[in-house]
């Protein structure tokens, strides 16, 4: 019989059982595809991660990502905490941790800073592997049918509903009020359908809406469905936390910005998430997406086959 160790985390919150949680298996040697997604279905996570050592030398680790019901090629709060975990133990296959880190995935290569206070772990910021793509505009009535909501609750003003991703695709739509986010609810039969006309090129059509706080500049409320994921709602998404931003500044009109922002999401799922964000501008192209987050040590333990 052999065993896997593994520890959950939760991510992009600083106090337990808030953020978004996940597990992550420290040594998958010897676990095939299949038992790799029998794992995350168990765990039942929006993702668990799997790490693998380096393909080569310029690599800490080889990170794989799995929902309940499919592996992705790059996810935000997995690569956080999959950080965070690593560099507690202080090694990785034999080799020690410093201040970053490079994961191989299937997106590319994921750069990423240790966070710590003192001598203490507390987080990490990663880097988006791949520039911001933008899809086709999508019809405003499909995507509120999708979430319950009447056409007048989805915002056009800066963009319409559109496909966009730095590593992993979303829909994206700017919702009205903050209550109007909080009223959103999935409509599995028209998720299918839109799934079925708009195959995302990774993963299946999920759903990350947002509203700016009327309050806090350079803030925004969201929220996540993925139920074709077997994800209902997700309570802090890093990956489609960088697309929006992503996309905001692509928007703007000024060539060259760096913005600071923050995304908070999972409130009205009782698991309160902050992500922190940069973006780079540079001659009018997005250069650059950081996504950052605190992480609070959960679990440990090992797995049987």
């Amino acid at each position: 019989m052999s065993t896997f160790a593994y520890e959950t985390v939760d991510v992009f919150t600083r106090k337990r059982f808030g953020g978004n949680p996940l597990a992550v298996i420290l040594d998958a040697r010897g676990l095939s595809d299949a038992h790799m997604q029998q794992i995350a279905a168990e765990f039942g996570y929006s993702e668990t991660t799997f790490v693998f050592p380096p393909p080569d030398e310029q690599f800490t680790a080889e990170v794989r990502i799995f929902t309940p019901t499919t592996e992705v090629p790059f996810a935000g709060h997995p690569n956080v905490g999959t950080a965070f975990v690593l560099a507690r133990l202080g090694s990785v296959f034999g080799r020690p941790v410093g201040a970053t880190m490079r994961f191989a995935e299937r997106a590319g290569t994921v750069d990423v800073r240790i966070l710590r206070t003192g001598e203490t772990v507390t987080g990490a910021t990663i880097t988006a592997p791949r520039p911001l793509s933008i899809g086709a505009d999508m019809r405003v009535k499909l995507v509120a049918d999708c979430i319950s909501l009447a056409p007048d609750a989805i915002v056009t003003t800066s963009h319409q509903p559109c496909t966009a991703s730095v590593g992993l695709p979303f829909v994206v739509a700017e919702l009205v009020s903050r209550d109007a986010l909080t009223q959103a609810k999935p409509d599995l039969a028209h998720i299918t359908r839109a799934d079925a006309e708009f195959p995302l090129s990774d993963g299946r059509f999920s759903l990350f809406l947002y509203v700016p706080d009327p309050d806090l500049a350079d803030t925004f409320h969201a929220r996540l469905f993925a139920p074709l994921d077997n994800v209902f709602e997700d309570p802090a998404t890093g990956s489609a936390a960088a697309a929006l931003v992503a996309l905001r500044a692509h928007l703007l009109p000024a060539p060259d910005a760096d913005l600071a922002l923050t995304i908070r999401q999972g409130e009205d799922m009782g698991r309160p998430s902050q992500i922190d964000l940069f973006v780079r501008k540079v001659a009018g192209v997005v250069r650059q997406v950081e996504v950052s987050g605190a992480c609070v040590s959960v679990m440990r333990g090992t797995l049987e086959r």
